[in-house]
């Protein structure tokens, strides 16, 4: 993660797309506190959500409430 202030930021923003657009994370702080997070729109890719999301065993069984509307 690399921290700038917003008049850094403003200096160098094209050079903090590309680092954000490479994957990592620019953070610009404005009277020491964060503010903003740049990050590339495009990171996600296959595998990044791996083991983050899961699904019941039961996932795609019968609900007792819909017992009426079933063969």
């Amino acid at each position: 993660m690399h921290t700038v202030t917003v008049d850094e930021a403003q200096a160098q923003l094209p050079a903090l797309l590309e680092e954000a657009a490479r994957g990592e994370e620019v953070v610009i702080v404005r009277a020491n506190a964060p503010a903003v997070k740049l990050v590339s729109a495009t990171r996600a890719g296959y595998g990044v959500y791996k083991g983050q999301i899961i699904i019941a065993d039961d996932f795609d069984a019968p609900l007792d409430e819909f017992a009426d509307y079933m063969p």
